[in-house]
């Protein structure tokens, strides 16, 4: 059974640093791409960020470039998001995503992760 487990939110102050984590099971996903999205209370999920397979490429929301890095850990089946200089507007639940297909994964991912709330407080 695939599984997503996100751990690493948490309550920050504006201008501060948080890094998520999302551990995957159940198979290998050095071949998937992986991301994350986010939703605030009362908005639709939004993209934040993906990383291919390799590592190789990633792709951001505007609002979060410059500030957030995603990587990842093959040999951990690990992906990661690197928050810094976060702001109020952060402020949701964050959720790990992935897809075969990188292009696919920013708008139908095929498996999602339970979420980890991210409170940034002014």
């Amino acid at each position: 059974q695939v599984q997503l487990v996100e751990s690493g939110g948490g309550l920050v102050q504006a201008g501060g640093s948080l890094r998520l984590s999302c551990a995957a099971s159940g198979r290998t996903f050095s071949g998937d791409a992986m991301g994350w999205f986010r939703q605030a209370p009362g908005k639709e999920r939004e993209f934040v960020a993906r990383i291919s397979g390799s590592g190789s490429t990633t792709n951001y929301a505007d609002s979060v470039k410059g500030r957030f890095t995603v990587s990842r850990d093959n040999a951990k089946n690990t992906v990661y998001l690197q928050m810094n200089n976060l702001r109020p507007e952060d402020t949701a639940v964050y959720y790990c995503a992935a897809h075969r297909s990188f292009l696919v994964l920013r708008t139908t991912p095929e498996y999602w992760g339970q979420g980890t709330q991210v409170t940034v407080s002014s």
